[in-house]
């Protein structure tokens, strides 16, 4: 898939730089989205859930793999421009 049509439908991919602006206002930045795989959101989506849910890590951080903040719906978070 292109970049383009990505940038243009606002995809989020597997280890997108995304800025999140949800409830948890503490955790307010940038950080690198992955897919959620825990048993709450595979459950969720093996019920037929369209939102996709993802965990956000911080791309800075000494292990960049430990997440920091979980559950995220997909309106909590937006594709940074710094993708493109």
């Amino acid at each position: 898939m292109s970049d383009t049509l990505l940038r243009t439908l606002d995809l989020i991919e597997p280890g997108d730089l995304v800025l999140y602006h949800g409830s948890k206002p503490e955790h307010h930045g940038f950080y690198l989205a992955r897919p959620c795989d825990c048993f709450y959101c595979g459950r969720a989506d093996h019920l037929g859930s369209a939102d996709t849910r993802y965990h956000l890590t911080d791309p800075f951080a000494e292990d960049p793999d430990a997440c920091v903040v979980h559950h995220v719906r997909r309106a909590s978070i937006t594709r940074s421009a710094a993708n493109t």
